[in-house]
């Protein structure tokens, strides 16, 4: 499979320890299958930081997910379960399922774009439930992430 990275370089070699924390997933190495995202991500983090709008493209052998090497966690759809995984890594929460301690070696499932974040923190604050999460989740067009720790 054909895995991209948009960023504001080229990346030959993946260093885990320059990546940023407090990510959906936790502290880790960010892809998608989705190369119009991985674009829209170059131009937006080379407008923010300077530099040139650059995909990293990579080949990635999905098999490897099905092995015992390594531990995958896999959302294949928005649920409550995902929303507080993602809340809880954004947020540095420890108490609750997070990979704030990587104990994931890649997670893969939707992306929490902007749109999100604000239905999130009215879930967050208690001022909706459960119900009301799923269905401002529901007509939400996603788009994947895979994240290596």
């Amino acid at each position: 499979m054909i895995l991209y990275h948009g960023t504001n370089l080229v990346i030959d070699q993946i260093d885990l320890s320059v990546c940023r924390p407090n990510k959906d997933f936790g502290k880790g190495f960010y892809l998608t299958t989705i190369e119009d995202q991985a674009q829209k991500m170059a131009k937006r983090v080379a407008r923010i930081y300077g530099g040139d709008p650059t995909v990293n493209v990579y080949r990635f052998d999905e098999a490897v997910l099905e092995t015992d090497h390594l531990s995958v966690f896999k959302f294949a759809q928005p649920s409550v379960e995902w929303a507080l995984f993602v809340i809880n890594n954004r947020n540095g929460v420890s108490d609750g399922d997070n990979n704030l301690d990587f104990k994931y070696d890649i997670v893969i499932g939707p992306v929490a774009d902007d749109d999100l974040s604000m239905l999130f923190s009215l879930f967050s604050d208690g001022f909706i439930d459960e119900t009301a999460l799923m269905n401002g989740m529901k007509f939400k067009r996603l788009t994947d992430q895979y994240s290596f720790h």
